[in-house]
């Protein structure tokens, strides 16, 4: 190995190397055989799309373009290129130069990475993890084909320190030691060699908190009620409110809510959607909020009490067009659209942003 492995002529010095010998140019039938047994075994079965990173003269990628896939190799060497490309001519593989350690290709764009005899090379390898990562789709798959070499003097990664590094930006991986297998190396060899697989977590489905607030009016007042003992916005004004509970719609949980929190049974036609309000709140959790309208008073008989003094400390009206300002921001910005006739809108909060309302703060509010 030449001392300076970071260079453009190291590589093409030794591309004519890396094409003859029988580990890496697989001139030799019987091992291009035993790689292509274990590639299969490390590629999906469906055809995707393979970024050979560090590709050199193209051999591993002319077995995954020969099986079906679409195949797009990286190296920094033009001399190494220009050997891939007439290697892979008439597959459909695209070979690129470009740095291994940032390749020139989109980020999610595929479904293998496959890289060999490269990492140990590079610095700051957690960074170049994390930027090869970032190029897999959900449920993408690292293939790492790595070792150790040398035995006064050994240079490469070991497996262990390999997997400590991949371990935290993967989902699960798997080593596969390729030294006793003599069929790869067309010898025997002593030294330390393996392949690490490394699957990411599968895209996960988007899904949120559904929430009830009742925007309960007597003429131009609405009710709110104070958390209280809660453990979230305590001592904060809010509209009765609650989650929609599995298996159950958001109307008929918005009447059980009412019910169970100011005492009012409403029937499905006393209450209609006015708003629906998706939020974020400043931790980042996003949920979605129905707002239901109803109208109360003496003459309805709709008088609210407070039935769970336990996490509300009082009930009160107020001005719907003089909001107080000690109300949970979520709540108000509602409110807020609500008045100004708007039916959808999003309330999405910046990380420090404050739980309750901000009279001087940003506004979060977007009608749409």
């Amino acid at each position: 190995m030449c001392a300076d492995t970071s260079t453009t002529a190291y590589w093409d010095a030794a591309a004519a190397d890396f094409d003859n010998e029988p580990d890496h140019g697989l001139r030799d039938p019987a091992v291009r055989e035993a790689w292509a047994a274990r590639l299969r075994g490390w590629l999906p079965e469906r055809a995707g799309d393979v970024l050979d990173l560090g590709c050199g003269t193209g051999s591993l990628a002319l077995l995954a373009a020969e099986w079906g896939h679409r195949v797009t190799g990286v190296d920094r060497s033009p001399r190494m290129v220009e050997l891939a490309r007439a290697k892979l001519g008439g597959t459909g593989a695209t070979v690129l130069v470009g740095d291994a350690a940032e390749p020139p290709v989109g980020e999610g764009s595929f479904d293998v990475v496959l890289v060999r005899h490269l990492l140990w090379m590079l610095p700051d390898r957690q960074a170049v993890l994390r930027r090869w990562v970032r190029l897999l789709r959900p449920g993408g798959r690292l293939v790492l084909i790595e070792g150790r070499w040398g035995e006064s003097d050994p240079v490469g990664l070991p497996a262990a320190e390999l997997s400590a590094l991949v371990g935290p930006v993967t989902e699960r991986l798997s080593v596969e030691q390729l030294a006793p297998d003599a069929a790869l190396w067309g010898r025997v060899v002593r030294d330390e060699r393996y392949a690490l697989v490394a699957d990411l977590a599968p895209a996960r489905r988007h899904t949120e908190i559904v929430d009830v607030h009742l925007i309960l009016r007597r003429g131009d007042e609405v009710l709110l009620a104070r958390r209280a003992n809660t453990g979230y916005a305590d001592g904060l004004l809010h509209a009765p409110s609650g989650h929609v509970e599995d298996g159950e719609d958001v109307r008929a949980a918005m009447l059980r809510e009412t019910a169970e929190e100011i005492g009012l049974t409403l029937g499905p036609n006393e209450v209609r959607v006015v708003l629906v309000l998706q939020h974020k709140a400043p931790t980042g959790a996003a949920r979605t909020g129905w707002f239901f309208e109803a109208e109360a008073g003496r003459e309805s008989g709709l008088e609210p009490v407070n039935r769970e003094p336990e996490k509300c400390s009082e009930l009160g009206w107020f001005p719907l067009d003089a909001l107080p300002d000690d109300m949970v921001a979520y709540c108000r910005a509602g409110l807020e659209a609500y008045r100004a006739g708007h039916r959808f809108a999003l309330h999405w909060h910046e990380p420090d942003d404050p739980i309750g309302y901000a009279p001087e703060g940003p506004d979060r509010l977007t009608r749409l």
